[in-house]
């Protein structure tokens, strides 16, 4: 399964459409040409266009096809709720200022609005032409109302005059009642209706109760499995919430707000409380796209245009169904057939039990040597939650410092910290209540810990907490031995099992001192300035990976082998992409390996000529960031949380661990070979910006997928492990 962009599992970025960094800034350099940046707005609708090509691929489990469709349709919603209302607010407030490649938002808002209206057309499409006719043929059917039984139409009105009428809301629009209020993503029909004894045509507006599930399943289906949308149900119901009307014609539609929420902190003010009210707030941000189904006739399109106050060009004309969201509904199927075969995570092989134990000691493992960890490979539970629930319980423990950015329902790692502080240790949690579209969620866990005895804290002022910091100090023979973990994801167990992540655990002292001093940077007053293994967003992250480039550059001019390796979610940051302009230029070989967006170019000649930028996407989000250079042969390799964008680098609190085990190194190598590889799938940067996938050989052979191959890796790494 491939993560959606929903509340919990946000912080994905499948295109990081969080990100509220207008303000960006070019680097001066005379030698560079000004056209050398992509449009970062364009690169995400690009991104999210590589999304829609798995789902448009035929190769792939029908299931799966399907469930890329809903990732899309969620992409899309928060790049309009974000990015877009973003750039409208500019215009409107006069802040208006020029993209990252120095047009105006205007001009920017113009040529989102004309790729999305051909994405979301090619959208609709993949969904009639070829993923629905898939899933027939596979024996799951969304049919029609026409399509039904007059035994089968019996039963679903049964379902909907119990299930579902009671809980529908019609609203109706005259003189004595204004246009009611249309909550954004909602899904609703606007009817029509004449009075038989008057004669006079009505409106009203019908949301679809987004708690109901969207398809309904049709009785007596057999093997072949058959589907009716909701809203096709309730449709061909109107007389039943009209009784004595005449419903003249009824029609979809559903409105995008802006949903972004705006903080002004001030130091004297309660955070939580200014976010609870910034959050309700939110539910009433102003209209920014409205989607209507293509038969919609003009009458009903210009009431909602006006009385919405949107413009002609926020208006999406798409054939139906709107809000294909709701496929994420059809997960729910029992077909295995029809999904990606499973991948078992495997326990790392330094945390698994010796001899008949049932449990393994997950401190005397990381004494013994740091340990890299690669989810959903291997397992979230017997590494992480292990090393939290270890801590929690061990009477040698005295602290527990972990930051939170986002978690999940009933966290297990949650209860960890509460467990912890019940049992009389000393437990920091740095929550961060900010997290986008996760707010509401994190300000229940954050009291939820304060009474459990938990010092919560809440970062920085202006600043969004990122990192992935777990520190536990041990008491161990009469001194203090601090054991660490740094993160490229969230302490989540449910996003664990989709997002590609690295960890490292290390019992490094050096480790624990810098995570020691950022913890108290972060719940205190310090400053601090130096940390030896660690590079440290605000301050010193862009300098010290600058001026890692930049060694690499002056090596390749020395004759000396350079080699520049980037692994990250979004390179968008004017100044990195500077640095590594210069170093290809010197001879350097620069891979970057992107997920989302890039505003780097491959086409600039004598320039970017030694740049190669390659994006993997499929069953697992890939969600870790990795920076490698070759250092004339000591290699300098880091992970950690941040991507290369200005909300990283200027506006959050973000770490780098460096990774310095020969072991890892090779682990690190082999997987970034494995994915710039030429036989590796994945999609390829070209001129102008264009992404072309490469998915078969010369002889239409399917090339390797990177996930399965890691897979298989760490699978056989463990079973070597077992024979010895």
């Amino acid at each position: 399964m491939y993560p959606m962009i929903d509340p919990a599992l946000a912080d994905a970025g499948l295109g990081d459409a969080e990100d509220d960094d207008f303000d960006a800034i070019e680097s001066p350099d005379s030698q560079l040409p000004d056209h050398r940046y992509l449009d970062r707005e364009l690169s995400w609708l690009a991104f999210n266009q590589r999304v829609l090509e798995l789902a448009e691929d035929p190769s792939l489990p029908e299931l799966e096809r399907a469930n890329f469709l809903a990732i899309f349709a969620s992409n899309l919603d928060e790049f309009f709720m974000v990015r877009v209302a973003g750039l409208k607010r500019r215009i409107m407030t006069g802040l208006a200022v020029p993209t990252n490649i120095g047009r105006s938002p205007v001009d920017a808002l113009a040529d989102i609005s004309r790729e999305a209206h051909a994405l979301q057309l090619r959208h609709a499409d993949a969904w009639r032409s070829l993923v629905r006719p898939a899933l027939a043929e596979s024996g799951i059917e969304i049919i029609e109302w026409s399509e039904l039984t007059d035994g089968e139409r019996a039963a679903l009105s049964e379902y909907f005059g119990a299930q579902v009428f009671p809980v529908l809301m019609p609203l109706a629009v005259d003189p004595a009642h204004p246009f009611p209020y249309i909550s954004g993503l909602s899904l609703n029909l606007a009817i029509r209706i004449r009075n038989a004894r008057t004669g006079r045509q009505e409106f009203a507006r019908l949301k679809v109760p987004p708690m109901l599930p969207r398809f309904v399943e049709v009785p007596g289906g057999g093997e072949i499995k058959r589907f009716l949308r909701l809203e096709e149900l309730i449709a061909n119901h109107l007389g039943d919430l009209f009784p004595g009307m005449e419903v003249l014609d009824h029609h979809a539609f559903r409105l995008t707000r802006n949903e972004d929420v705006e903080i002004e902190e001030d130091e004297s003010e309660n955070l939580i409380q200014a976010l609870e009210a910034e959050l309700l707030r939110r539910r009433f941000g102003p209209p920014i796209r409205l989607e209507i189904t293509e038969e919609m006739d003009d009458v009903t399109r210009e009431l909602l245009v006006t009385e919405l106050d949107i413009t002609e060009r926020e208006v999406y004309r798409l054939p139906g169904p709107l809000d294909l969201r709701g496929l994420f509904d059809l997960s729910r199927i029992d077909r295995p057939d029809l999904r990606y075969p499973p991948h078992l995570p495997t326990t790392a092989v330094a945390f698994q039990p010796a001899g008949s134990s049932t449990r393994a000691d997950i401190f005397k493992a990381i004494r013994k040597s740091d340990v890299l960890v690669h989810h959903p490979y291997e397992s979230f539970t017997t590494s992480v939650q292990a090393f939290l629930e270890q801590a929690a319980r061990d009477p040698h423990v005295l602290a527990i410092k972990q930051t939170l950015y986002r978690t999940s329902g009933d966290s297990p790692v949650v209860q960890a910290l509460i467990d912890a502080a019940e049992a009389g240790k000393q437990v920091l949690a740095l929550v961060e209540v900010k997290a986008r579209f996760d707010e509401a969620n994190n300000i229940v866990w954050a009291r939820k810990l304060e009474k459990a005895g938990v010092h919560v804290v809440y970062g920085l002022v202006g600043l969004k907490t990122h990192c992935k910091l777990a520190l536990v100090i041990r008491e161990e023979e009469g001194k203090l031995q601090h054991y660490s973990h740094v993160g490229t994801g969230n302490y989540n167990p449910k996003t664990s099992r989709i997002y590609e992540d690295f960890g490292l655990f290390t019992a490094d002292a050096q480790v624990g001192k810098d995570l020691t001093r950022l913890f108290n940077e972060l719940s205190g007053y310090a400053i601090e300035k130096k940390f030896k293994r660690l590079l440290v967003a605000p301050l010193h992250l862009r300098k010290g990976l600058v001026r890692q480039i930049d060694a690499e550059r002056k090596n390749a001019e020395a004759g000396i082998p350079a080699h520049i390796r980037i692994k990250v979610n979004s390179m968008v940051d004017e100044e990195i992409i500077d640095a590594l302009y210069r170093a290809s230029a010197a001879g350097v070989k620069v891979d970057v390996w992107v997920r989302g967006i890039c505003s780097l170019r491959t086409d600039l000649d004598g320039i970017s000529d030694n740049i190669t930028v390659r994006s993997i996407l499929g069953r697992y989000l890939e969600h870790s960031r990795i920076f490698a250079f070759e250092n004339g042969g000591d290699p300098q390799v880091y992970i950690g949380s941040a991507d290369m964008m200005h909300r990283n680098l200027d506006r959050r609190v973000e770490a780098l661990v460096r990774v310095t085990d020969p072991a890892h190194l090779k682990e690190l190598q082999t997987f970034f070979d494995l994915a710039m590889d030429a036989g590796t799938t994945s999609w390829h940067l070209g001129a102008g910006g264009v992404w072309a996938r490469h998915a078969v050989d010369a002889d239409g052979k399917p090339l390797i997928d990177l996930q399965d191959k890691t897979m298989g890796l760490i699978q056989r790494r463990r079973r070597a492990r077992a024979v010895r």
